[in-house]
């Protein structure tokens, strides 16, 4: 290929959804949690742990139904304990 068509294309950037609002954006913008066999359900900054995970935009009102509904644990595939609960709730984003 020719420098000129190469130098044109755009990058892939890959898309996720936030399971409680079901609005698509880019990975990076949105919050990965994921389900650990050891540890339960984690923050994941890297976006790169191993586990089953899910994505929440960066609004409070996802959070907060997030920690206090099941739609999480639906998606995770689990039982969000009290733990998971708080340690969510502590990384959560504040506006």
């Amino acid at each position: 290929m020719s420098k000129q068509k190469q130098s044109g294309r755009r990058k892939h950037t890959p898309q996720r959804t936030c399971v409680v609002c079901h609005e698509t954006t880019a990975k990076r913008t949105l919050t990965r949690l994921v389900r650990t066999t050891e540890q339960g359900v984690q923050l994941d900054p890297t976006g790169k742990a191993n586990g089953r995970g899910a994505y929440l935009c960066d609004n409070p009102v996802c959070w907060e139904r997030a920690i206090q509904s099941d739609v999480l644990a639906k998606a995770l595939r689990t039982t969000l304990t009290a733990e998971d609960r708080e340690r969510i709730r502590a990384a959560m984003p504040k506006q």
